[in-house]
């Protein structure tokens, strides 16, 4: 039940707002002054606060600011002396709506209804993103994903392009997440491209898009990843995969920052970091002249390498811990425990398939084992032999 703070230095007025907010099953608390009304804030998360501006001491106005402070929760202003100083003075500090006394019941109670439902879309807002969060997020505390971290760190705030090298299953795609994330384009597109799940006709179209009619299926015009990756990152996974004829087209939008639709003529200004992967040794590749050398300079300004699993052990508790957390909450079941014994089992295995083969024999002790996951569990249904 969402819960509403009161705070007017006029009694009679406090017990009106009360009556019709209780009337409408909201629980009620209210203050008689602005400090009062902070101490309870800071002892106690209110879902809406409804706030009279001129009071004795701290008025409304401070209230508003200590509040936005520390919190997030909509305040709504109230008033018997409104003025649109007032209200311009309100707004810009942060508050949710501006009424005037004595309110019209209507407007009271829609505003109160449409604050909730914004503190509630900002709940939900925050938890989608805290969850996003958790899952780009880079499990390790050994020295090999600490010098990775390092080199994140360093290079995400820059426009540089990134090449990541690394064994399939390692995590490439977390690290081209968090230059991303880390970067001044956060706030833009993050567009993905596998590029070896693209069949070789269809890459261009996919990257640079088409014109209506440029060839069979073209029935109409389609923007290509490029454009869509506009003002933030476009990440070329598996570029390894890529036709010479595409890494042409990409070599040359890289070289002049513009793309033409396939079919089409007109040139189009593009603002796109490129980031690329690949599981593939690259100067071999160059050597067997099955990729270009001139875009693998283009693409390697920096290059950061993902250790396999078997180089960095000592994660496999941090990450089998990390998996058991989300694998049991996704089934909506108690988080079991893995014992030391079993943990040390699992470093000795090799994991070929690296950070994805572990995930998938997580889950499968999981779903297999009871509460405590022991040595005997991980040798029977988690060995990847098995």
């Amino acid at each position: 039940m969402p819960r509403i703070l009161i705070i007017d230095d006029q009694d009679p007025i406090r017990r009106v707002l009360r009556d019709i907010l209780e009337n409408e099953k909201y629980l009620v608390d209210d203050a008689s002054n602005g400090q009062t009304a902070m101490e309870m804030i800071k002892e106690q998360e209110y879902d809406a606060i409804l706030c009279d501006i001129k009071m004795d001491g701290m008025d409304g106005i401070e209230v508003l600011e200590q509040v936005k402070a520390i919190s997030d929760t909509p305040v709504i202003m109230i008033t018997g002396h409104g003025t649109i100083d007032n209200a311009v003075e309100a707004f810009t500090k942060g508050a949710y709506h501006f009424i005037r006394k004595p309110p019209d019941l209507n407007e009271l109670l829609i505003t109160v209804r449409n604050a909730l439902e914004k503190r509630n879309l900002s709940s939900e807002n925050k938890a989608l993103k805290k969850v996003i969060s958790r899952q780009n997020e880079m499990v390790g505390q050994s020295a090999p994903m600490m010098e990775v971290r390092d080199m994140i760190e360093k290079v995400a705030p820059t426009n540089a392009r990134v090449l990541i090298t690394g064994e399939n299953g390692t995590g490439k795609e977390l690290v081209a997440k968090q230059l991303h994330e880390l970067s001044a384009r956060r706030y833009g597109p993050f567009i993905e491209v596998n590029c070896a799940a693209i069949p070789a006709e269809l890459i261009e179209s996919q990257l640079f898009g088409h014109e209506k009619g440029s060839f069979t299926s073209a029935i109409k015009q389609k923007k290509g990843d490029f454009e869509l990756a506009n003002g933030g990152t476009l990440f070329l996974d598996e570029i390894g995969d890529m036709s010479l004829a595409a890494q042409a087209k990409v070599l040359r939008a890289l070289q002049e920052n513009k793309i033409v639709r396939v079919g089409g003529e007109k040139e189009i200004p593009v603002d796109v970091r490129i980031i690329a992967a690949t599981n593939k040794d690259l100067r071999k590749m160059i050597e067997e002249n099955t990729f270009r050398e001139d875009l693998y300079h283009r693409l390697s300004v920096i290059v950061i390498h993902v250790p396999p699993l078997r180089e960095r052990k000592d994660d496999i508790p941090l990450l089998v811990n990390s998996f058991v957390e989300s694998i049991a909450a996704s089934m909506g079941q108690t988080v079991p425990k893995f014992t030391d014994d079993a943990l040390e089992e699992m470093k000795q295995y090799q994991w070929t398939g690296n950070i994805r083969e572990l995930h998938n024999i997580v889950e499968r002790l999981v779903i297999l084992c009871g509460s405590t996951i022991t040595k005997d569990d991980v040798i029977h249904f988690g060995n990847p032999l098995n």
